[in-house]
């Protein structure tokens, strides 16, 4: 709810989608899948899906992997290279040392801080990143961004053609009517900006 209210998305809009995944519109079934293979140059993609038609839904997918030179896998091919776990992400101007003050009395497992953007991020664990999220707020910080997500152990850096090919390809999936998320292990440099 909190993705769809921070970029302008109507409240009925989220409602019926709510109600689209939790299965409550009448005639229809929908089932989660989730498709795991690799994009060029080695990078571990894994690819969320709610769909009602998973023919329609796997040749969409394949044909996202194909066109952009990568392989779909079987199941447990990528996911064992990734970890779920909460991030709560703070920006530019916050204290760091404030910050892990707070999230070490919140539970948090993990704060990382990546200097060249400003960025400072509270890792948890899935289970525990809602009383983590509610405790940062009670402490004052209020995140720019926070979600349950898939991060990879090891980032592969992929520049050039490759990387414009591994960019197209996480493109053309999250554009995918069914696809709910898209984690890679990619690193694409410059060229996420392009």
């Amino acid at each position: 709810m909190d993705k769809g209210l921070a970029v302008n998305m109507s409240r009925d809009v989220l409602e019926r989608a709510i109600k689209k995944a939790t299965g409550e519109l009448e005639g229809v079934s929908y089932e989660e899948i989730r498709y795991e293979g690799y994009a060029p140059g080695g990078v571990a993609v894994i690819v969320d899906c709610l769909t009602d038609n998973k023919v329609r839904t796997v040749a969409d997918v394949r044909h996202a992997f194909n066109k952009c030179g990568g392989n779909l896998g079987t199941d447990g091919s990528v996911a064992f290279m990734f970890k779920k776990l909460g991030v709560l992400s703070f920006g530019p101007g916050s204290s760091e040392d404030a910050i892990t003050e707070a999230a070490i009395e919140a539970g948090a497992d993990d704060v990382a801080s990546y200097p060249e953007d400003g960025l400072i991020e509270v890792l948890t664990a899935p289970e525990s990143f809602e009383a983590v999220k509610a405790a940062m707020a009670a402490a004052g910080f209020v995140p720019l961004d926070a979600e349950v997500t898939m991060r990879a152990g090891n980032d592969i850096a992929v520049t050039g053609d490759t990387a414009l090919q591994v960019k197209k390809m996480l493109d053309m999936l999250e554009d995918l009517d069914d696809v709910q998320n898209v984690y890679s292990n990619a690193d694409l440099g410059d060229a996420a900006y392009q």
